[in-house]
Order: structure tokens, then sequence, then C-alpha cells
């Protein structure tokens, strides 16, 4: 049976003379990476790559075609920055030329998105094979018997070799991603970091899926022995991916999501790991992914004489990445599937040590919540900072989002309501104090809480509200350390927590108000209180 498209690369205006390599499997496409000089095989299997001078997401370099579709659809701004339609012509013709001379292509006919009635056709041409190698690997797999039936609604391009032309094609150097949702064509061009097709696919699914009235989100999920489905919301290091992998719940994903009227479905049919300083011990199951022929490692150094791999060295990147088909993950969900949600965790790594361990929240506080996307890292390295930094990310994923956040929230809070499903606010940051002075909140003690919530008997307790943020925090809690559950008497000068409790509920107001006219009144009072 033909793996090739009925629709050709010259159907599509593409026009090359390349020798085209279609829909190759793993052990096709690495054989070409390695024989091609693009990566080399580790000692147990996975494939070493380097991406260069990018190890992460060019997010200044990226744009969206500014036309009749997307003038008043889009949140314009600094995530979402426009490029005219003439700009983007002149750079699709330099593609398309680029293309042209290519001696050798490598084509996927790929899903985005798991659930059939809400997917997208997309078709990605690459120049590397690793990369094509890296797309199919994340992206949904279709069966044999679809690809010589397929039609591509979506098309990206990524040539890494490309070197875009600021004055002439109006970019800010001569990397860029350049998305045109009319021409549904994705070009990506100057940087060689793979995470670019991944988050490209995972923004046009947040452009399109609210059409449907489905909700797409950055999160990881899973489902409980009893088919109760979680949603895990967090930014990076609040450990989404490490508390959703839990061997008694069956994983449906680790990053991008949608929630419609009969499921929550994966985008993806891969996962795309943190390697750097990776513990076999703490993370078991993505450790053996590191052990596997198919796996792509980005930017993981390794022994040029043994091939043995050092996971702590971060001299190439912070940032070392691995993608690996989310089958090698043993207690995956086989459909990418999982029932509409019962509970939803937001994570937080509160380092000003003022949030409890866990809190209940109403549906407005969920989406004031959920509109908020707080997170605080640690103070920075320089002399003299002790202050932690707070950081907020909308929809806790807010490079990724398209549309208002408002729609993504009004989204959650019609879902929330409709469901009737539990929302808690976790926080695995600081308890004791603020970063430097208290600890960080014990992993044993998140994951009781976090079970406790899960299987509902946290509900069945005694709650208190919290003066400052208004929602609800449990009293007590079996087998979790009381005095951890009030977060006032863990700190040794209980007015220093006053003063530094205030000082986030500041800081979460001000933020805020940029949603303010965009939201309902009860979301509105959903805010914590200032003294």
């Amino acid at each position: 049976m033909s793996k090739v498209s009925s629709v050709s690369l010259n159907d599509q205006g593409f026009a090359s003379s390349a020798e085209q390599h279609w829909n190759l499997g793993a052990p096709a496409l690495v054989e070409a990476a390695v024989s091609r000089g693009e990566g080399q095989l580790a000692k147990d299997g996975p494939l070493v790559v380097e991406t260069g001078k990018h190890t992460g997401r060019s997010a200044n370099d990226k744009f969206i075609v500014r036309d009749g579709e997307t003038e008043d659809s889009v949140w314009w701004g600094k995530t979402n920055a426009p490029m005219t339609p003439e700009h983007f012509a002149a750079l699709k013709a330099d593609f398309v030329a680029a293309l042209g001379e290519k001696d050798t292509l490598f084509v996927q006919d790929l899903f985005g998105g798991s659930q059939p009635e809400h997917r997208v056709n997309v078709r990605v041409i690459n120049e590397l094979a690793w990369h094509n190698l890296f797309i199919r690997t994340m992206l949904v797999r279709p069966e044999a018997d679809e690809l010589a039936a397929f039609i591509p609604e979506y098309t990206i391009i990524d040539l890494p070799s490309f070197k875009a032309d600021p004055e002439r094609h109006g970019t800010r150097s001569e990397t860029v991603i350049a998305v045109n949702l009319t021409e549904k064509l994705i070009l990506i061009g100057g940087t060689a970091y793979a995470g670019e097709m991944k988050k490209s696919v995972f923004g046009l699914l947040n452009y399109l899926l609210p059409l449907d009235s489905v909700m797409p989100m950055h999160c990881s999920a899973n489902i409980g022995p009893e088919g109760d489905t979680a949603i895990f919301f967090g930014l990076s290091g609040t450990g989404k991916t490490t508390l959703s992998a839990d061997a008694s719940r069956v994983l449906i994903g680790d990053d991008e999501h949608g929630w419609s009227d009969t499921a929550v479905f994966n985008f993806e049919g891969g996962c795309y790991a943190k390697m750097i300083r990776l513990s076999e011990d703490a993370e078991p199951e993505i450790y053996a992914t590191t052990r596997r022929f198919g796996t792509v490692l980005e930017n993981v150094v390794m022994d040029p004489e043994t091939r043995e791999l050092d996971l702590d060295d971060n001299s190439k990147a912070e940032n070392t990445r691995g993608a690996y088909p989310i089958e090698f993950i043993p207690n995956a969900s086989e459909d990418n599937m999982g029932p509409v949600p019962k509970n939803i965790i937001m994570l937080t790594a509160d380092a000003f040590g003022v949030l409890p361990p866990i809190s209940r929240l109403t549906p407005e506080q969920a989406m004031y919540h959920f509109l908020s996307g707080y997170t605080a890292k640690v103070a920075g390295t320089e002399i003299g900072v002790t202050e932690p930094e707070a950081t907020f990310s909308t929809c806790f994923g807010a490079p990724f989002m398209p549309r208002h956040p408002s729609v993504y929230g009004n989204l959650l809070k019609e879902r929330i309501a409709k469901g009737g499903v539990r929302c808690w606010l976790v926080n695995t940051g600081w308890t004791g104090g603020k970063y430097g002075e208290g600890s960080r909140m014990p992993i044993k003690a998140t994951r009781a809480l976090l079970n406790a919530a899960l299987d509902g008997s946290l509900n069945d307790g005694e709650f208190r509200i919290d003066e400052n943020f208004g929602f609800e925090v449990p009293v007590s809690v079996p087998g979790v350390d009381s005095a951890i559950l009030d977060p006032r008497s863990t700190w040794s000068d209980p007015s220093a927590y006053d003063e530094t409790a205030q000082k986030l509920v500041k800081l979460f107001i001000d933020n805020f108000e940029q949603f303010a006219e965009h939201v309902d009144q009860n979301v509105r009072e959903a805010a914590p209180s200032a003294a």
C-alpha cells in the first residue's frame, strides 16, 4: 500500500526535483540521519543530535500574518507579533525557491490531535532527516491505509539552512517562524530547534479548537483506576511532568491536550521531556527512554568513544530534551484519550512561601487563577538579590495562545460548571518562609494531598477560608502534618508572613488588571483581597 499521498508537493505549488522520502518510519529515518552526518547513535540506541545556537524556542522571531482572517481574532501584542501579507509573500517565494534547490526532502503526513472529530491534517516538509523523525515521533501517526487518501489541511516547511532577510521579510533576525492562517502555511527558517514545529501545531490547534467549543490546554493529563481523568496545569519547574507520571494512573499525555464534550485528548503521539539532570530514581519511566532506539536526544552530551551519555552535563544546553513515542511510557493510554475530567490541578511553585500546599477553588476562582498563570522563580544569582520573582503566564501557556486569554478562560469556566469539576491549586514551592529562609515543600506531603484530592476523600474534611486569597484550605488531612496546611503558622515571624502575603496579593491584583474588563463580575470578585 502506498504511503505517498495523492496530493503531491507539486500540487501544493512546491515544485521540487529533490529525491523525496515520504512517511518513513523511525529505523529508516535514523539510518538516514546517521548516514547524512546529522547525528550519532548512543550506546543504547537513541539518536543524539545538536540544534546549534538555538537550544530553545525563538519566541521573539515568531509572527502571525495580519490579514482579514486574523485582524479581529488574534490577541495582538508581544506574544503574537504581526507580519504583513506582503512580507509573507516575499518570504514564501524565497522559501519555495530554496525548497526547489534541495536534492533531498523528507515529508510526513500526520495528525495534530488524537480525537478523530477534532484533529487537523498536517504535512511537514523537512530538509533534515532527524527533524522528520522528531515530528513523526511528536504528532499522531496515521495508519498505513490512511496515508494514500491523506489531504493536507496545513503545511509546515522547516528549513534550518534558510536565512531570513529582515528588510525583505519584515523579520527581526535571520530566524523566522511565520504562521499564515489564511494560506494554512507555516514557514520555519534559521533555527534547528525542532520544538518550533511541535509548538506551531499547538498554536494552530489553540486557534482552531475554540471555534468548536473545544478547550485547548497546555497541561498533562492522566486517568485513575476509577476512570477519573485529572488535568495538571503548570509552568516549567512546578512538577507537571513528575506529578502526572504516577504508576497507579494511566498517562494520556504530558504537554498539550484538548477538552471536548466527550473526552480529554492528547494533541500528540509523543513526549518531549527535559533531560538535564534526569534521575533514574525519581523518574524511572522517562529515564528508561534514554536507553531505547527511536528516542531523539537534543544537545545531550555523549562520550565520543564509549557513546555513554552524561545527562548531568549542561555544557551544550540547560534545555536538553528527549523526544520519544508515548508508547515508550509503560502505563500510557492506548488511544491517547480519556473521559472528561473530574479534577483540575493548577500547580505553582510559590517561592514567596505564602500559598498553602493545597486549596480548593470555585469555578470563578479557577478562572481567575488560570488567567493569572502564577508561579515564582527563586531569587537570581546576582549579589544582593534575595527576593523571589513572580511570573504570570496567562493560561499557563501564554506563548502559544493566539486568541484573547478570556476566550480560553471562559471556555474553562463553562466546562468546569458543566461537568461539576473540582479545582485545586497546589503549591509545590516553599514552606516555613520564602526561598532562602524556608524549605521546599516535601514531595511526600504534595503526593498525599494530591491523592486525597483525586480520590475524593479530601472533599469530606473540614476547610477554612484563606484570609488573603479567599479560597478553601483543608484544616487536617490524614498522613500530613497539619502545621504545613497553615503557611502562616510555619513562619518564625507571622508579621513577616502577613507582609509577604500582601505583597503577593498586590502582584496578583496588578497583573489581573489587563483582564478585568473581559471577565464577568463574579470572576473579578474572586480576586485576592488587599488589606
